[in-house]
């Protein structure tokens, strides 16, 4: 994949990190299913993101960073188990962690907590470095729809409402991340997608 990025995929996102920079949405792969994102500096491209997908607005945006040391800054606080977490399962995790002030409340739909992925497909890691922000990570889907796993899926379901879908093939993944909570004294898995529960359940055992 990272020989293809850099040969047909690289102009695609190129255009797409400038899209997003100019306060545009772009449809992309993920390790997991098609990602929908926007820099989460410009709250206008980020209520579009919830406009296109018909979510509501009282459902935070998970986001996408680019290294798993972004965690501190979009994070109040990391507690140990989400930096082992984060290593083991990257790319397939989601994690529910206190947010910091970087993250807006349009994100975090006026809440408390952030829901937060580190990536290891290779486009959505050359989106991030390239726009220097977190960017919005949630599924390509109508809300209440199934997620696309391929960038036909994503037109069939939001047609011409993004500026720009990367085609980067069908996604690995398959299914949805797992997400697990970590604000309280011992994690609790609100999703079980991509991660199982016992491999969570396992790795948690391990760390204790």
């Amino acid at each position: 994949m990272q020989n293809k990025l850099l040969s047909s995929i690289q102009k695609q996102v190129e255009q797409a990190v400038f899209i997003l920079k100019e306060g545009g949405i772009v449809a992309f792969p993920t390790d997991t299913v098609y990602g929908l994102g926007a820099s989460i500096t410009l709250p206008q491209a980020v209520a579009r993101v919830y406009e296109v997908k018909k979510r509501p607005k009282n459902r935070p945006l998970p986001l996408l960073l680019a290294d798993k040391s972004q965690l501190s800054e979009v994070a109040e606080a990391v507690p140990p188990i989400a930096w082992f977490l984060a290593e083991k399962f990257l790319g397939g995790l989601t994690m529910v962690l206190f947010k910091s002030k970087v993250v807006p409340d349009i994100v975090s739909s006026g809440g408390k907590t952030v829901a937060v992925r580190v990536p290891t497909h290779p486009i959505p890691i050359a989106l991030l470095k390239g726009v220097g922000t977190p960017i919005t990570g949630t599924s390509v889907n109508l809300s209440g729809k199934p997620s696309a796993l391929t960038a036909e899926e994503v037109y069939n379901q939001l047609k011409n409402k993004v500026d720009l879908v990367i085609d980067g093939g069908k996604c690995p993944g398959g299914k949805e991340s797992t997400i697990v909570d970590l604000t309280g004294e011992t994690p609790r898995i609100l999703r079980e997608g991509a991660i199982s529960r016992e491999e969570l359940e396992s790795a948690y055992r391990h760390w204790r």
